[in-house]
């Protein structure tokens, strides 16, 4: 499995359910569908998504994560990155590139109204959750490895700052009141 596969599964997954928007769903269509493939691409399914949150590991993004949350833990963004996953490739990629770019999704601008949050823990457990139910068994231990990259020491600023945050995403700050 590479990027481009896992991709069209979630894309998949997303087309199968009533509403895409609902990441609980997409998780669950996701395993399914994964569930069906071999066990070795569900073994390397696991590797692609931890290279995704690994490209994913940023301040920018962490920062933005904290602003939808109204704060974010280590875990909280592990979580985030699994809702982000679930919106599919083209959100995914525009939000990494420039996280104030999720101010314009509606789902973004209806929870700024509502306090609803995002994250989908589940969303990390696709390949783990197919793989037992393919095989019955869990992934190897050696399945996958865990590379995150050093965070921007320019980024490095209390994310309660509503000046500095208002500076760097412009769109997600008004959207939230900052």
């Amino acid at each position: 499995m590479d990027s481009n596969t896992f991709w069209q599964l979630i894309a998949d997954a997303r087309a199968s359910v009533t509403d895409p928007s609902d990441s609980e769903a997409v998780v669950a269509a996701a395993t399914d569908l994964l569930a069906a493939m071999p066990p070795a691409e569900i073994v390397a399914a696991q590797q692609v998504l931890w290279d995704l949150m690994a490209a994913s590991y940023t301040n920018p993004l962490w920062a933005a994560a904290y602003v939808m949350n109204g704060g974010c833990s280590d875990d909280g963004f592990d979580y985030f990155r699994g809702w982000l996953l679930t919106q599919g490739r083209e959100v995914f990629e525009a939000a990494v590139a420039s996280p104030d770019s999720l101010a314009d999704l509606p789902v973004v601008v209806a929870a700024a109204e509502t306090g609803d949050e995002f994250e989908r823990e589940g969303a990390l457990s696709i390949a783990w959750d197919a793989h037992i139910k393919a095989t019955g068994m869990q992934l190897p231990q050696d399945a996958f490895r865990i590379r995150y990259p050093a965070l921007d020491p320019e980024w490095d600023f209390d994310f309660d700052d509503g000046a500095k945050m208002a500076a760097r995403l412009p769109r997600l700050a008004a959207l939230y009141d900052l």
